[in-house]
């Protein structure tokens, strides 16, 4: 910045600037100061007294210099006060530059607007305001809207004095952003081998404004617009133009609100692979990694592919894993392209390096957890090789525990290159996992409200600690869950269960314990003849297993239950009124569960086989006539066996650094409840329900409920409930907020069901169908919520006024396990 023409001059009169003097200073003032330290200004010229100066001498010109480079003020002279003989005093006057007393925006500037703005900017009350201050502030206004699309934004700044403190302004930052500018075209020349559509589509941010283009965005963001630039060149060379350029690119006004694009590309020629090589190598064999590499001779060149083989593909399938997982930490391929004609040679230099060991392993950002439920998830231990494929397992089962944030879930190699050891340090970030479910549901033509605790980190060991409730004893990883049920007097519910997924805690073996009691009346007192009461009360106790074969995303689970059902006068449901009927029952159930991510899932499957049953009573009593016995006899002891499979996997889509993915998600599923015997009959318990949301508002008899969306409620099975039922769905997913205090996602989907009640009607392919959209919502305390709006395809017999489309709505409760 220029010194203003009268800081440049030292006023001696009686000095010749004809010839130079050499005086001493003897004393320095400094004036013009008002709220900086005097003794400050004179440290900053560099001036001492006892200095030896030269009137007119370069020493005077360097002081005013050094002053000025602060930025503090806005005018700054040196002046001769007095003159003795050879001494000299100095007197330093200097303008400072006000401070800023507060600051706005004016114009077309919204409150929102504003409030971002003032986190860019950064301007804070009683800092210097300078001509850069000023710059600064308006070149940052004027990019922020240029990046939301307004292209015309422009900025100023006015300034005015203000009393509040002394020399201070009070600053007003004027914007007029100007029109939204839109696309309206992206042109594209010197493209011969690619078509114009084929590169529009590539770019993934500048788009044209079309009719059809609903939910694309076509504003102008310079940012994006050179992303795209880049993936223009990246899919020229996928498809083999090696030395694909953009030689120009032009944007230019077609309208006041519209821009159109002129991209010229110089494709080049098209290569293809020829010779390819590995040096260097020799842990594995040249036509190992050859293999691997997936790319013959003869094949168009294709960088995309070159590095995904090289480098941490996300599918694991490259040359650097098969590395790594064997602890070639510091493994690195340099591939060397040699170009001849059309061809390229390849030779892939290997630097294999040492192998690596892990020495220690950290775990560090558990506030709450204890390092034993975390250490005991990881797959890597001291003294074993360093294997990246272990590591990123271990990064998985950390967040499928559901204690941390998944975005924070990290891992930290610090390798000693001079020992051949790794120190591993796992980093996590706690997130709120207990919950405070609030659901609500209808059925029976009444509300039903439901509070559920549920503590998924619970510590039993620690609730004889006094410090440990805060406000619950927690950190073990264990679950203990509480909830209660009612709409008054008609209906009342209470259940409880403890998880322990570390049994003994060597082993993930898992200890599952639950109870319940329910109890249903017609609401009147129990002194009355007309009063009707349904009591079901039970406990399980259940055993898990993680497998090692075939692989250890295998779970084993044994349950074993017992329900006993007390019915006093109740006409409805079962096939008797009086008495009460026992159901000892079994499950065994095989999973294959490779999903990490518990709300948000983006990719992973999970596949159970199950199969409940009852022992066979009927079978040990052949001489017993239970077509003779009453109902409440017959069923004293309940006989069935109910099979399940189910199985649901989700795919990334697209592959975003923001983790904004659009997911596809697959499900399908079969249900059939069987009896041992003719004689004896279908148990009156454990049917399927299809249809509705899910939500239910009575599980009475081991109903199993399931969503058909855009149907109503329970309207696609009997009311004596269904022996076999097929669902499919399928879910396109986006995210819409990844943030773990709410975690919100959109969805459309489109599913087909039927329900049947014998094997003589059973179709799987006569279905009913709807599809529609949907939100979900996570939020810690109060577990998953969700709203789908449903269009059904097909009529349902017997159910003429039943709507053509229908919102659902659920809180806490998912849609059914099929």
């Amino acid at each position: 910045m220029a010194l203003p023409a009268r800081a440049q001059k030292l006023d001696v009169p009686a000095v010749d600037y004809g010839y130079p003097r050499e005086f001493t200073i003897g004393g320095i003032t400094v004036s013009g100061c008002v709220t900086r330290d005097p003794n400050a200004v004179k440290l900053f010229s560099g001036l001492k007294v006892g200095d030896k100066i030269t009137v007119p001498g370069e020493r005077i010109g360097q002081a005013i210099r050094a002053i000025w480079d602060q930025k503090l003020f806005t005018d700054v002279r040196i002046e001769e006060a007095e003159l003795r003989g050879n001494t000299i005093f100095l007197h330093i006057i200097v303008q400072e530059n006000p401070q800023l007393a507060s600051y706005g925006f004016a114009g077309t500037v919204s409150r929102s607007e504003g409030d971002k703005l003032r986190e860019k900017i950064g301007l804070q009350r009683g800092q210097q305001v300078n001509e850069a201050v000023k710059a600064n502030a308006v070149r940052t206004v004027s990019r922020y809207f240029v990046e939301k699309g307004f292209l015309k934004a422009t900025a100023r700044t006015v300034e005015n004095r203000d009393t509040s403190l002394e020399n201070s302004v009070r600053l007003q930052i004027l914007a007029d952003k100007g029109p939204r500018v839109k696309i309206k075209d992206v042109r594209f020349h010197g493209n011969e081998n690619l078509s114009d559509t084929r590169l529009r589509r590539t770019l993934k941010k500048t788009k044209r404004k079309r009719w059809y283009n609903i939910f694309g965005s076509s504003k102008f963001q310079r940012s994006e617009y050179t992303a795209d630039k880049n993936r223009l060149i990246d899919l020229y060379n996928e498809k083999g133009y090696r030395n694909a350029v953009i030689t120009k690119d032009t944007l230019y006004f077609a309208s006041p609100r519209r821009i159109a694009l002129d991209i010229t590309v110089d494709e080049g020629n098209r290569f293809y692979f020829r010779d390819i090589s590995f040096t260097g190598n020799t842990k594995y064999s040249n036509d190992t990694l050859v293999g691997l590499l997936g790319i013959r001779r003869g094949d168009v060149y294709n960088k995309k592919k070159l590095d995904s083989r090289l480098y941490m593909n996300p599918s694991g399938v490259d040359i650097s894993s098969l590395y790594m997982d064997q602890g070639y930490l510091s493994f690195n391929p340099e591939p060397i392209e040699r170009v001849e004609g059309d061809s390229i040679d390849l030779e892939i230099r290997i630097r294999e390096g040492k192998q690596y060991r892990v020495r220690d392993v950290t775990v560090v950002g558990n506030t709450k957890t204890f390092d034993h439920v975390i250490r005991r998830e990881l797959r890597t231990r001291p003294g074993d090789l360093f294997d990246r494929s272990e590591v990123i397992r271990s990064q998985q089962q950390l967040i499928s525990l559901g204690f941390f944030d998944p975005a924070e879930v990290n891992v930290t190699p610090k390798p000693d290159p001079r020992t051949g050891k790794v120190d591993l340090e796992y980093v996590v970030a706690e997130k709120p996992s207990d919950r405070l479910e609030l659901s609500g549901g209808y059925g029976g033509g009444r509300v039903l409200v439901s509070l559920g605790l549920s503590f998924t980190n619970f510590s039993v060991r620690k609730m004889f600690t006094r410090n440990a409730w805060a406000p619950l004893p927690a950190g073990d990883g264990q679950t203990l869950s509480l909830r209660a049920q009612t709409n008054g007097s008609y209906y009342q519910s209470y259940s409880a269960s403890f998880i322990e997924p570390w049994l003994g805690g060597r082993k993930p073996n898992a200890l599952s314990l639950g109870g319940y009691y329910t109890r249903q009346t017609n609401g009147v007192s129990a002194d009355n003849p007309q009063f009707q009461e349904l009591g079901i009360w039970g406990g399980s106790v259940g055993l898990g297993k993680r497998m090692r074969w075939p692989d250890d995303y295998f779970f084993l689970n044994l349950t074993g239950s017992f329900q006993r059902y007390t019915l006093q006068n109740w006409n409805s449901l079962f096939a008797f009124t009086d008495g009460s009927s026992d159901v000892y029952a079994l499950q065994l159930r095989l999973t294959r569960r490779s999903i990490a991510e518990p709300f948000w899932i983006t990719q992973g499957s999970e596949t159970a086989v199950s199969v409940k049953a009852t022992p066979p009573f009927s079978v040990f009593n052949p001489d017993v006539h239970y077509t003779e016995l009453p109902a409440s006899e017959r069923y004293a002891l309940a006989e069935f066996h109910k099979w399940k499979f189910t199985s649901q996997w989700f795919t990334k889509l697209t592959r975003n650094k923001s983790r904004h993915d659009l997911v596809l998600m697959g499900r399908v599923g079969y249900g059939f409840i069987g009896r041992y015997n003719q004689r004896k009959g279908d148990s009156p318990f454990e049917r399927f329900y299809l249809g509705g949301s899910g939500l239910t508002g009575f599980q009475l008899d081991g109903r199993e409920i399931i969503a058909l969306r855009g149907y109503d409620d329970l309207s696609l099975s009997p009311n004596f409930g269904s022996f076999f039922v097929n669902k499919y769905t399928a879910e396109l997913r986006f995210p819409v907020s990844l943030n773990p205090q709410a975690t919100i996602f959109a969805l459309g989907f489109a599913e087909a069901a039927n329900a049947w009640t014998s094997i003589e009607q059973y179709d799987p392919f006569k279905v009913y169908r709807s599809a529609g959209i949907g939100l979900r919502l996570f939020l810690p305390m109060f577990g998953p919520m969700g709203l789908d709006y449903g269009w059904r395809f097909d009529d349902v017999p017997g159910k003429p006024n039943m709507a053509k489309s229908q919102f659902h709505f659920t809180i806490g409760i998912d849609l059914g396990e099929l």
